[in-house]
């Protein structure tokens, strides 16, 4: 009789140990939910405004950042929204693209998701003259970032936009913007500093490398190419040909993950080099990441 009131006493002590640890875990739970929905969520469309975004929110505890999309997704021209992605923009209070046309094939999708999503562009103080427009077309290049200057602006634009709509973290924005921007301002130093008394002639097979020219003496013709497959007609690549045994170019600029079978046949005919260029379209989640892959280039092009 004993032994059966201690089994009995025994099992009702788990279960209230069960009870109760389950309930110190449900607590736990829903304060961690409520703390992240305290939180201000911002959403950013791709890893350069993913960077961008990331020295803007440093040390602001409050600010949750999320990327829609996976960080090595590359360029996002072709890309078609998931259900995964779109569901990274159910709790955001802000959602920040490059613009320019870039996210166009995906925004409408997004904003008929969440109507009230409120969308930061990040080139929306650009101005038309700075931007390169696209060969033979009306459509201008909108892969800025890959000019210093140009992305110093969308750092500005994100970070006034950010302090408008979370007026909270004002302060800290205004402050991390000027401390990006001082970085920023040391690298477009270095680029000018060592193009500064020579022009770098080349040809470019991949139209996220264009804006490159405007932080360095470089005089750049573009080719308009699909550079997932690299294929140009033999009469546009006869041309290209002719161009850069006239003007001795001897530089020839590709992706680091672009095909280089354009770019091979033109070597052989030119005696050129290839240089290949990271656009900075995936990397580290690290603060220094752009800055980083900035320096990079600097010196595959010293090497030109």
């Amino acid at each position: 009789m004993k032994s059966k009131i201690l089994k009995y006493s025994v099992i009702v002590i788990v279960l209230i140990l069960i009870i109760f640890l389950v309930m110190i875990f449900t607590q736990n739970k829903t304060q961690e939910t409520n703390l992240q929905d305290e939180k201000y969520h911002i959403v950013t469309s791709f890893y350069p405004n993913y960077i961008l975004a990331l020295n803007l929110i440093e040390g602001i505890e409050n600010v949750q950042l999320t990327n829609m999309l996976d960080t090595n997704v590359g360029c996002i021209h072709d890309y078609t929204l998931t259900t995964t992605d779109l569901k990274k923009l159910e709790n955001a209070d802000v959602f920040i693209i490059n613009g320019l046309g870039l996210e166009d094939h995906l925004i409408n999708r997004v904003t008929k998701t969440y109507p009230s999503l409120k969308v930061i562009d990040a080139s929306s103080n650009i101005i038309k003259e700075e931007l390169i427009k696209e060969e033979n077309s009306e459509e201008v290049n909108p892969h800025v970032w890959t000019s210093i200057t140009l992305y110093q602006k969308q750092v500005e634009a994100v970070a006034d936009f950010l302090k408008e709509l979370n007026p909270e973290n004002s302060g800290k924005y205004e402050e991390n913007k000027e401390k990006y921007l001082a970085k920023l301002d040391e690298l477009k130093k270095e680029y000018e500093e060592t193009f500064e008394n020579q022009t770098l002639k080349a040809v470019s097979l991949n139209e996220s490398l264009e804006y490159f020219k405007q932080n360095l003496n470089l005089s750049l013709i573009s080719i308009a190419t699909d550079h997932e497959e690299s294929t140009l007609s033999g009469e546009k690549m006869g041309e290209v040909i002719d161009k850069m045994k006239q003007e001795e170019i001897k530089v020839v600029i590709i992706d680091k993950e672009d095909n280089d079978k354009n770019a091979q046949t033109l070597i052989k005919e030119t005696e050129a080099k290839i240089k290949r260029l990271n656009s900075g379209l995936e990397g580290k989640e690290d603060l220094d990441s752009y800055l980083d892959i900035m320096r990079e280039n600097l010196e595959v092009l010293k090497n030109s």
